[in-house]
């Protein structure tokens, strides 16, 4: 028999346990390429329209390296009276380089992005060139551990390619770089190469810190034009190994919606979200 006491207590417990749950929920947030169009004709309007929509977070991608500091905060004053946030961005290797790399913390601090995530390596053909990337990352990571920040890699499908010699880039760049590195999976290019990604999540505990939640059908003729969640990806597997092994902070969806305009395609990826998560 509970004591009056006791009763209370659990039931007061399991009233909060639901919020408390909700509240380990990983943020979802939009990758700004998604709707570009949109943010190069009314940045303001835009990053408001998608904090409407219901997003959490946002990502900018490279052309935000030309911002000057003012123009950043700005930004900033944008999102923090919009309640969304400036999780990471995406950038070419200017950003990586030993003059730009100074600029672009400047501008992540700015807009409270803590991951400077490199989208593209270039033209890279090899494994030694790969291995150079590697050290590049490794480089920024050394300087950003400084500033509370991290230095990372998104994928595309050539990542997951194997090169002559049996290598796969994406797996020499996991070999050559310290854990803090954050290994940006890009779900959509993973499976277009025909990889499976909860057993690269699970092979890389700890470094699977943001995720593009981007799906790809197999169906001829869809590819990437689908919304997430009606594509090919095992999300809720995926999810799991995220958050279970992957140590994920951060969801992205970034998505073309094919005949579907850009902010629609956005509210209703983020619906199936909602409704994925349930």
């Amino acid at each position: 028999m509970l004591s009056r006491r006791a009763f209370l207590g659990s039931s007061a417990a399991a009233t909060v346990a639901p919020s408390l749950l909700a509240a380990k929920r990983v943020p979802v947030g939009l990758e700004m390429f998604s709707v570009r169009d949109q943010l190069k004709a009314d940045l303001p309007g835009t990053v408001k329209a998608v904090a409407k929509i219901g997003y959490q977070d946002l990502e900018f991608f490279s052309p935000y390296f030309e911002w000057t500091p003012a123009q950043a905060k700005d930004v900033r004053k944008v999102m923090d009276d919009s309640g969304i946030r400036c999780v990471s961005t995406h950038n070419g290797t200017k950003s990586f380089s030993p003059e730009g790399l100074g600029h672009a913390i400047e501008l992540n601090q700015i807009l409270g992005s803590k991951m400077i995530i490199m989208a593209s390596a270039g033209k890279v053909t090899d494994a030694e060139g790969w291995k150079g990337v590697a050290e590049r990352l490794s480089a920024a990571s050394e300087k950003l551990k400084g500033v509370g920040m991290r230095s990372g890699f998104h994928n595309h499908q050539f990542e997951f390619m194997p090169l002559p010699t049996g290598e796969k880039p994406i797996e020499i760049l996991a070999k050559n770089t310290p854990k803090e590195v954050v290994l940006q999976m890009d779900v959509g290019t993973v499976l277009f190469a025909k990889q499976d990604p909860v057993a690269w999540i699970k092979a890389n505990p700890g470094r699977i810190l943001s995720m593009h939640l981007k799906d790809w059908s197999s169906d001829p003729g869809k590819g990437f034009e689908v919304m997430f969640g009606d594509g090919s990806a095992p999300w809720k597997k995926i999810f799991e190994a995220a958050e279970e092994v992957g140590g994920v902070e951060s969801y992205l969806i970034e998505q073309e919606g094919g005949s579907v305009p850009p902010m629609e395609t956005a509210a209703r990826c983020l619906a199936n979200f909602k409704k994925l998560r349930a």
